[in-house]
């Protein structure tokens, strides 16, 4: 399967059906009007997908999507995963690094299709010379990291180009929000991939990067892969992420009153410190390791120590950490101590549960716990802020379904609220929130925003620099910003690059990669990519103006003072009609 270099608008697509046991290739025109990546998935959707059936209707697609600058600068590094969710029952998308995008360029495709459900609980293994569906029923229940371990004996070879993404008990149980564990450090996380991907009995898809990739012929090639190497690497434009990554917002939102406490009941605590960005790189930090392509090394490994009681020997665990999962389970969990926040993290990951909507939802069940809604009838272990130990428990009881509570907390804080009471207090914003409270703008674009992601805009950093409330600026910042953005992951370029790959720079890259045409009219394909997108997203359902803001949000203090709750609906109201706008029907469609 080595890439045809003959017609640059064609996408290389295998589509592989686990009923059947088998995979066609085929060759999809659109690139002009798509790009790849997040364009690509939306189309494959409208092609592959049903959008009026359940998410876990086997013959719903699961889309893997890469982009035309993949394998080719760096910072491409990102896959796109396209599917619709059984968290909110929309399309969705989530994006993930590692060695995914690679192994898929090395592959030679552009993306990959998965319908269908395999008779028995199976491996997909795809490679330029090899496509295979092995039977690992043994795996049943295993979590993500045997799994891994297993299947790099079982599924040998491509080394370095090979990527394994896998799910735990979480994707098996149909949790609303298990993820895509994507080689052992990042995930495709939210919504729900590993839940959909568990649906279809496939307990991991193996690509094996196997085949060539040639350079471009372009002779102004070379010098433009170096500068935009040097502005990586040699500017200091990245350093930050290289350094102490993103844990570095803590001790500033902490000071900003925008750090989520105890399921946002406070947004700043004196015990921010021991959270810090610092104190983990001081106390727990082993390496940085990088995804494929990528010369930054964004990802922070910790180290996590479990002693086993009977033999009082340990084994250590490494642990990718990042904000978010930190907040989610350290401050919004009321856990200060950084080994116990890495500890929880591990136990959520092994689930192959998102760490972010486990954690939020865990802090619901503690208010919940000490309003009287639920007891340890429900929660199987007693529940308070800052017991580690408890929420460890809590994490495996959740990946494992263990009861109707942990069934229905499987499905999010909110399903598990409209059961048990504690609706206001549900700290979810489209989904359970990141570990941002910086005010109004985040909120309403968390909300409406296409993967109620805090990456879909710069909205909690615009919360940080404006005090002023003016409606119709910030949707236009919220709109503009989002076409940027959907540039970016259409290549599929990390969005840490953003600085980087600007308009004209990503215009340069096209060029040179033999897309002039596209190049030329890029502005016109990232919009048609963008509105396709918002397209896939309402005809599944979605609706941005019946979207809701919970009471709790409305209750906490910022830098900025209290919450102004109309001002919050105001921006939630304009921010929907404006999607609206973006998702109406193409002129003659």
């Amino acid at each position: 399967m080595s890439p045809n270099d003959n017609d640059k608008d064609l996408f290389r697509v295998l589509v592989y059906d686990l009923s059947q046991g088998r995979g066609d290739l085929v060759m999809v025109p659109g690139r002009g009007l798509w790009i790849g990546g997040s364009g690509l998935a939306a189309l494959l959707y409208s092609k592959y997908g049903l959008p009026g059936e359940a998410p876990f209707d086997p013959r719903q697609p699961l889309i893997f999507a890469i982009g035309p600058a993949t394998g080719y600068f760096p910072l491409m590094s990102k896959t796109v995963c396209g599917f619709k969710s059984p968290y909110n029952n929309n399309y969705a998308e989530s994006h993930a690094g590692g060695r995914s995008a690679l192994a898929l360029r090395f592959a030679g495709l552009d993306a990959l299709v998965v319908t269908g459900r395999a008779p028995r609980l199976s491996v997909l293994v795809v490679g330029s010379r090899r496509i295979e569906l092995i039977d690992v029923h043994f795996l049943r229940g295993a979590d993500v990291f045997t799994t891994g371990k297993l299947l790099r004996k079982i599924a040998a070879g491509a080394s370095g180009h090979r990527s394994i993404m896998r799910i735990g008990p979480a994707g098996e149980n149909g949790s609303a929000y298990a993820c895509i564990n994507v080689d052992t450090y990042r995930h495709f996380g939210r919504l729900g991939a590993g839940a959909v991907m568990g649906a279809k009995n496939c307990k991991a898809v193996v690509v094996m990067g196997d085949g060539d990739l040639p350079l471009p012929e372009d002779k102004s090639y070379p010098k433009l892969f170096k500068e935009i190497h040097e502005k990586v690497t040699a500017s200091g434009m990245m350093e930050k992420y290289h350094n102490l990554g993103t844990p570095a917002n803590v001790l500033p939102l902490n000071e900003l009153k925008s750090l989520p406490w105890r399921n946002l009941a406070a947004t700043s605590d004196p015990e921010a410190d021991k959270i810090s960005g610092e104190a983990f790189a001081e106390k727990l930090l082993m390496h940085n390791a990088a995804c494929s392509g990528c010369p930054v090394g964004c990802i922070h490994v910790g180290m996590v120590r479990e002693m086993f009681s009977a033999s009082h020997r340990f084994a250590i665990h490494q642990v990718a950490y990042d904000h978010e999962p930190n907040f989610a389970a350290g401050p919004m969990l009321g856990v200060t101590d950084p080994t116990e926040v890495l500890a929880i993290n591990d136990v959520a990951d092994r689930q192959g549960l998102d760490i972010i909507s486990a954690g939020v939802a865990l802090a619901w069940a503690v208010e919940a716990t000490t309003k009287g809604l639920i007891t340890e009838k429900e929660t199987e272990v007693r529940l308070t802020f800052g017991d580690a130990a408890a929420f460890k428990r809590a994490m495996w009881l959740l990946g494992h379904k263990a009861n109707d509570f942990y069934a229905a907390l499987g499905q999010g804080a909110l399903v598990a609220a409209s059961q048990y009471g504690g609706e206001d207090f549900a700290c979810v914003l489209g989904q359970e929130m990141a570990g941002y409270a910086t005010g109004e703008t985040y909120f309403a674009s968390q909300t409406v925003a296409f993967r109620h992601s805090h990456l879909d805009t710069g909205a909690y950093s615009y919360d940080q620099k404006h005090k002023e409330k003016d409606v119709d600026a910030v949707v236009k910042f919220l709109v503009d910003d989002e076409r940027e953005r959907v540039l970016l992951t259409c290549l599929v370029a990390c969005l840490f690059a953003r600085e980087v790959y600007k308009p004209e720079v990503v215009a340069e890259v096209l060029s040179c990669l033999g897309h002039g045409e596209l190049a030329a009219n890029i502005d016109a394909a990232s919009e048609h990519a963008r509105c396709e997108r918002w397209r896939r997203k309402m005809e599944t359902g979605y609706d941005p103006i019946n979207t809701h803001i919970p009471k709790r949000f409305s209750e906490i203090t910022t830098w900025k003072g209290p919450v102004d709750a109309t001002y919050m609906e105001a921006l939630r109201q304009g921010y929907a009609k404006a999607v609206l706008q973006l998702a109406a029907p193409a002129p003659g469609a």
